[in-house]
C-alpha cells in the first residue's frame, strides 16, 4: 500500500481526480461539475481553495474572480454574500441559462465536502491551498478546522483517509502536517529538483506532485518517490499518450479535466483513442 491508498498497479491503472470537477465538460469549482464527475465515476476530486474578506473558505483557483464569473475583483477582498452575488458558469461553453446543466453559483469547500462524503462510494477529496495570499497560514488552520467538524482530518491511516492537502507551498505542508500528522499531504511542484530532492522529507510530505510535463521530463520521480515511501500524484492528465505514460510509469493518482475519458480509457485498456487526446 502505497501512501495514499491501494498500489495502484495492483487495479491495473492509477486512480483518476477530477481537476476542478469534470471542468473540460462543465464550468470548474462547480456543483455541476463536481456532480458530473462523480456520475462518471472519478476516484478522487480536486479543488482550490482561498479565503473570503470574513474568513470563508471557497473553491476559487485564481486570486480574482474574473476569468471564471460575471463579476469582478480579489477573493480576498470580497465576502461571501458579495461573491455570492455573481455567477460562476456563464463564462463556459457549457452553460445554459435554464440551469440545465446543474449548479454553477459559488461553491464553498464546505458544501463541497458535504456533497463528496454523501456520495454512493467513498471519493477522495485533494485540496489545495493557494500561496501566497494576504491571510497566510490562517488558509490551512480553517481548512484544518472544516475537516475536523466533519470528522476527516486523523484518519486511522492514510490509505482510508477521505482528504488530502496539497500545496505548492512546503511551509503550507508542513504547516499541515505538524497539526494533522495523519492527514496525507502532497508537495506540489514544478521542478525535479524540488521534488526528488530533501523538501518533501522536511516537510514531511507523503506524496509528491509534478506536472505531466515535469514527470516526462524525469521519470525517475515515480521511483524516488516510492523510495522514500510516498506516492505520486501527477497534473494535468488530459491526453491519451500521457494518461498511458502515467499509467506505464506507475503514477498513484492523475488529475484529469476529462475524469469520465480518462477513465473509459484506463478501464477498456487504453485503446480506441485518438493520439490527440480525443475520444473515438
Amino acid at each position: 500500500m502505497n501512501a495514499d491508498g491501494p498500489d495502484p498497479e495492483a487495479l491495473g491503472h492509477p486512480y483518476v481526480v477530477a481537476h476542478r470537477g469534470a471542468s473540460a465538460q462543465r464550468p470548474e469549482h462547480t456543483v455541476a461539475a463536481y456532480d458530473l464527475a462523480l456520475r462518471e465515476g472519478a476516484d478522487g476530486v480536486e479543488c482550490d481553495v482561498r479565503l473570503t474578506r470574513d474568513g470563508h473558505l471557497v473553491c476559487v483557483h485564481d486570486r480574482k474572480i474574473d476569468r471564471t464569473s460575471n463579476g469582478t475583483g480579489a477573493v480576498s477582498e470580497l465576502t461571501l454574500a458579495q461573491l455570492r452575488e455573481f455567477d460562476y458558469g456563464s463564462w463556459h461553453s457549457s452553460w445554459r441559462s435554464d440551469g440545465s446543466h446543474g449548479d454553477t453559483g459559488l461553491l464553498t469547500l464546505d458544501a463541497l465536502i458535504a456533497m463528496v462524503l454523501d456520495w454512493n462510494r467513498p471519493v477522495k477529496m485533494f485540496i489545495e491551498t493557494k500561496h501566497p495570499v494576504r491571510y497566510g497560514a490562517l488558509v490551512e488552520s480553517k481548512v484544518l478546522a472544516l475537516l475536523h467538524r466533519y470528522g476527516i482530518a486523523a484518519p486511522p491511516s492514510a490509505g482510508l483517509a477521505r482528504a488530502v492537502v496539497m500545496s505548492f507551498s512546503a511551509a503550507a505542508v508542513w504547516r499541515v502536517r505538524r497539526a494533522a500528522p495523519m492527514l496525507p499531504t502532497v508537495l506540489l511542484g514544478e521542478t525535479s529538483r524540488l521534488l526528488g530532492g530533501s523538501a518533501a522529507t522536511t516537510v514531511g510530505a507523503t506524496a509528491v506532485g509534478p506536472s505531466i510535463a515535469t514527470l516526462r521530463e524525469y521519470p525517475e520521480l515515480v521511483d524516488r518517490a516510492a523510495a522514500h515511501g510516498r506516492a505520486l500524484y501527477c497534473w494535468t492528465v488530459d491526453h491519451y499518450e500521457d494518461v498511458r505514460y502515467c499509467r506505464d510509469v506507475g503514477v498513484a493518482w492523475v488529475a484529469t479535466n476529462h475524469p469520465g475519458r480518462t477513465k473509459d480509457w484506463l478501464q477498456n485498456g487504453l485503446t480506441g483513442a485518438g493520439r490527440d487526446g480525443t475520444e473515438p
